[in-house]
């Protein structure tokens, strides 16, 4: 049972992470897109600071393998999550056995 349950919360912890994951490359991706045509104000702009560090960010993770095991990963979380309220929603009862309820 404690087996079980440890590893329910790693599932748990990858799939959070994957969301951050997602969550940091699509807002680091947003930006960059957002403010490439900024009015820069020389060497020491801010935005172009911003600007590479997303950049950084988006190298560092690695472009598009990171970015898929984070989809497989958050995908196999929410099928999992699913599976728990379709076990939920296939309990037999008596009507899906079709027993007869006189009264």
């Amino acid at each position: 049972m404690e087996n079980s349950s440890i590893s329910r919360l790693k599932e748990v912890a990858a799939g959070i992470i994957g969301m951050m994951l997602i969550i940091v490359m699509l807002f680091s991706a947003f930006y960059i897109s957002i403010e490439t045509h900024h009015d820069c104000t020389g060497e020491d702009c801010p935005i172009c600071a911003q600007v590479q560090m997303c950049e950084n960010t988006l190298h560092k993770i690695g472009g598009g393998i990171a970015f898929l095991i984070a989809v497989i990963i958050s995908a196999f979380f929410m099928i999992d999550c699913a599976s728990v309220f379709i076990v939920d929603l296939l309990q037999a009862t008596p009507i899906s056995t079709k027993v007869r309820m006189n009264n």
